[in-house]
This record gives C-alpha cells, sequence and structure tokens, in this order.
C-alpha cells in the first residue's frame, strides 16, 4: 500500500491538533537571497517534485537517461543539454518501506561505493542503505553521462528521505569524478531531516564545498529538525530558510553553519506538517506537468 508525503503530513495534522491550530510565529526578515539564486532553487524543486511521479518520460522537458527503482530506492537521471548538466534526483518517503527506513534512526560508519578516508563520519543507517542500494548502478549512469558529455557538471537533488540520500550521492559521486563541478540541492531533507553526525556534515562540506550546497527548508517544516541533535546528529550548510510564505527572493535567508539557529532550527519540530508537502511554492509529488 502506498501512501503520499501529503497524506503523512494530513494524518499527522489530524491527530496532532496542537500542531494544526496554527503555524509558529515566523520572524520577519529583510534579507533576501539574489533572483539567480532563487530560480535554482526552484528548478531543482521542481525535479524533486517530479521524481515522485510513476511515469515521468521528461523531466522538466529533458532527456531522461535512466530511471531506477529498488528496495524502496526511486530516482532518475536526466541530462539538461541547455544547462550542460546532469541531474541525479532521488524520491522522498512515499511506500510503507520508506518509512521503515526512515524509522532506522541508529547511526553506522559511512561506508558507501567510493567514499575513503572518512574518519568518524556516521550516518543515518536507513539513508545509508537506501542509496547503497543503487549506488552502482546511479555512478555507472553518471560515468556514462559524463564520458559522452564531457564539461557537463552533476546536481544531486531530493525532498524528504530524498534529500538526505542525495547528500551520501553527492560524496560517492565526488569520489567517482573528484574534478566534474557538482551541487548538491535538498528540501525538506530527512530538507534533509539531519543525515549523520558532526564529522559526517563537515565531510560533505570538506568535500561538496558550502557554496555548492543548497539545503532549502520552508518556514516551519518538522523534519529538518526531527532527528534532534541529541541524538548526535547535524546538519551541514548552507541552509536557504524560506522563512515566511509566499515564495520570494525576499523570503529566502541564507544561513550560517550547518545549525543556524536565528534559522530553521529556532523552531522546535513538529515533525511531518504542511510546510513540509511544499516547497519554493511547489506542491511536491502531485504535478504531472513536470514530466513533459
Amino acid at each position: 500500500m502506498r501512501f503520499s508525503s501529503l497524506a503523512y503530513a494530513c494524518a499527522f495534522l489530524i491527530l496532532n491538533p496542537l500542531v494544526s491550530l496554527a503555524s509558529p510565529l515566523l520572524e520577519t526578515r529583510a534579507d533576501g537571497v539574489s533572483q539567480a539564486v532563487f530560480d535554482d532553487l526552484v528548478r531543482y524543486t521542481k525535479y524533486s517534485s517530479a521524481v515522485y511521479q510513476w511515469i515521468c518520460p521528461a523531466p522538466l522537458g529533458n532527456k531522461l537517461v535512466n530511471k531506477f527503482t529498488k528496495s524502496g530506492t526511486q530516482g532518475f537521471i536526466v541530462r539538461d543539454d541547455a544547462r550542460k548538466e546532469i541531474v541525479v534526483a532521488f524520491r522522498g518517503s512515499l511506500e510503507v518501506i520508506d518509512a521503515l527506513i526512515d524509522l532506522h534512526i541508529i547511526m553506522s560508519p559511512l561506508k558507501s561505493t567510493g567514499i575513503s578516508n572518512v574518519g568518524d563520519a556516521y550516518v543515518h543507517t536507513g539513508f545509508q542503505y537506501a542509496y547503497n542500494v543503487v549506488a552502482n548502478e546511479v555512478l555507472a549512469a553518471v560515468k556514462g553521462q559524463l564520458a559522452a558529455y564531457p564539461g557537463y557538471s552533476v546536481v544531486t537533488t531530493g525532498h524528504s528521505l530524498g534529500g538526505s540520500v542525495a547528500s551520501i550521492a553527492a560524496l560517492s559521486i565526488r569520489a567517482a569524478h573528484p574534478s566534474v563541478p557538482l551541487k548538491l540541492y535538498t528540501y525538506g531533507k530527512c530538507c534533509q531531516p539531519r543525515s549523520g553526525n558532526a564529522a559526517f556534515a563537515a565531510l560533505v562540506e570538506s568535500r561538496i564545498g558550502t557554496s555548492n550546497i543548497f539545503r532549502g527548508v520552508h518556514t516551519y517544516d518538522g523534519v529538518p529538525t526531527i532527528l534532534f541533535k541529541v541524538l548526535g546528529y547535524r546538519h551541514f550548510a548552507t541552509e536557504y530558510w524560506q522563512f515566511k510564505d509566499p515564495a520570494t527572493p525576499a523570503n529566502v535567508r541564507k544561513c550560517s553553519g550547518g545549525d543556524d539557529p536565528n534559522c530553521s532550527d529556532s523552531i522546535w519540530s513538529t515533525a511531518v506538517n504542511l510546510a513540509h508537502v511544499s516547497y519554493f511554492g511547489q506542491i511536491m509529488a502531485i504535478n504531472p506537468l513536470l514530466c513533459i
């Protein structure tokens, strides 16, 4: 039986009336981001939404290179010839097996294809499993595309569970292609939940580069903070917090460090809520027009 993220959110709000009464008060901020940064946040939100579709022949009108589904991990690889980039998108929680992956909150040593010299980096066991079951297929497809289209860059992206998987994938692709430009966009990661410990966050920052990481959080989405710091989990930089609606460049703040106390970390987690299923003006998972 399959459940959408929207269904999870609605169920959570019905069962938690205190959460549904009102959203937390959000501080008005004067600072924003450039139109170009905002447009890219919107663009990869669309990929992260399109990947939920079971049939998606042309994500955002681009070439579908590969679609993978294995042991609950689903995603696709797309080639955008206009932008000269390869996009690897991972689906968020949609099925019961995804929920079980989410619940494996114990951290394990980071161990994935090609990633070495990780020090004391530990990562969420479920998220690591979700990437490892498709790692060889993803790496082979990316390698083939980069060989055929030298000079292209790579972007990994995903929403919720997909965002956390995308972060591990980014490390794996970086290890395989150290000189290829690489960016990471995550939304509601579970924008992510927090994916690993402080050493993992530092590893992602050092190998991907904080200027190449865009960790989007929508207002009071409780998923990014659902894996509490008391459990040892930490976020990596750089967070882009849409601190109020509507989605505009002026309403997005570029935050400092991995868990900026003046950004989404300032709001107590209410787990899956309505803010989790809407990112940068997109209702996640339900727009088939993103696939043509």
